[in-house]
């Protein structure tokens, strides 16, 4: 089972716009060294749905082989069907230990029609499955018991949001003896998910991808702790003063949730390069706010007070 920080790495490119393995390489050791529970490559902040397959296979394998076996490592899959069943044999001939299976994309299906996909997506290969539910996948409590019976998935990531639903889900999944019951495991997918830590432990899901952990481990770890241990003071102080803030600076621009991500580990000093279109890198002006941001985090972290949030936040507007 996994526990504790589960880290997304980016996809790295040099400026000629090919993968720059040897920027993965160290991005994912650096992770692996700083705790992570869990690592999920080539998935959302990792840019899967701009990497062709051959691009994919090397960065699925480059991952395995940084990490060393000292995590477990999950490749992001999904998209049209037949491009899915080509990742999650790739991902499998790679050496990952599980699939992050990710929503195809244009198109909606029933829940009926969703079910059929994951079963044929994980039944094109043997490694175990986690189903992300965002976007056109989106499960209701009949259909998330099917996909949970399926012998090779093994939990599901929510990015829905939609708590009411969730929690009837949860409670569903657990009681169903043909699902695995205590351990299946639900994760907190929201895009900066430790604004939603909170929320989502109101109702047993107390795993969470931190894509914070990519570029300021320190801050993602810190909060975790706090959580963990029932540090009720420093988990509302870099809510107010640094999460909150990250997220309002996120849904200024759509597609920042990964640019934001990889502008925060060019400032750790690893050249990552920018993101694929169609999303876009952030302004000099929102990058400074990052930079300001992390500086703040840091700073809570360390014992020092925070400053108002309102200066990290202003420069966001200009």
């Amino acid at each position: 089972m996994l526990e504790g920080v589960l880290f997304f790495p980016v996809t790295p490119f040099t400026p000629d716009d090919t993968i720059h393995l040897g920027a993965l390489s160290a991005h994912v050791r650096e992770g692996v060294d700083a705790g992570a529970g869990g690592v999920f490559v080539a998935c959302g902040t990792g840019e899967f749905h701009a990497l062709d397959l051959d691009e994919y296979a090397a960065v699925v394998r480059t991952a395995v082989e940084a990490s060393n076996g000292r995590t477990p490592v999950f490749a992001g899959a999904g998209g049209p069907l037949p491009l899915a069943r080509q990742y999650a044999r790739a991902a499998q001939q790679a050496g990952v230990d599980g699939l992050l299976l990710m929503p195809p994309y244009l198109v909606t299906g029933p829940p009926s029609g969703t079910v059929a996909y994951v079963r044929d997506v994980v039944e094109s290969c043997s490694l175990p499955a986690i189903v992300y539910q965002r976007g056109s996948i989106r499960l209701d409590v009949p259909s998330a018991l099917e996909v949970a019976r399926l012998p090779q998935v093994i939990g599901l990531k929510d990015g829905t949001g939609d708590m009411d639903l969730l929690a009837r889900i949860v409670t569903a999944v657990r009681e169903d003896p043909l699902t695995g019951g205590q351990a299946f495991q639900f994760f907190n997918g929201m895009p900066t998910a430790e604004g939603t830590v909170l929320a989502y432990r109101g109702i047993g899901v107390d795993l969470y991808s931190s894509a914070v952990f990519s570029f300021a481990p320190d801050i993602a770890l810190a909060f975790h702790r706090a959580v963990t241990t029932g540090d009720d003071d420093l988990v509302h102080r870099l809510l107010h003063h640094f999460f909150h803030p990250l997220i309002e600076l996120r849904e200024r621009v759509p597609g920042y949730a990964v640019g934001l991500v990889k502008a925060g580990v060019r400032l750790r000093g690893l050249d990552v390069g920018g993101v694929r279109p169609p999303l876009t890198d952030p302004t000099a002006q929102h990058l400074a706010v990052l930079k300001q941001l992390i500086a703040v985090g840091a700073d809570i972290i360390a014992g020092s007070s925070a400053p108002s949030p309102d200066t990290c936040t202003e420069g966001a507007s200009r």
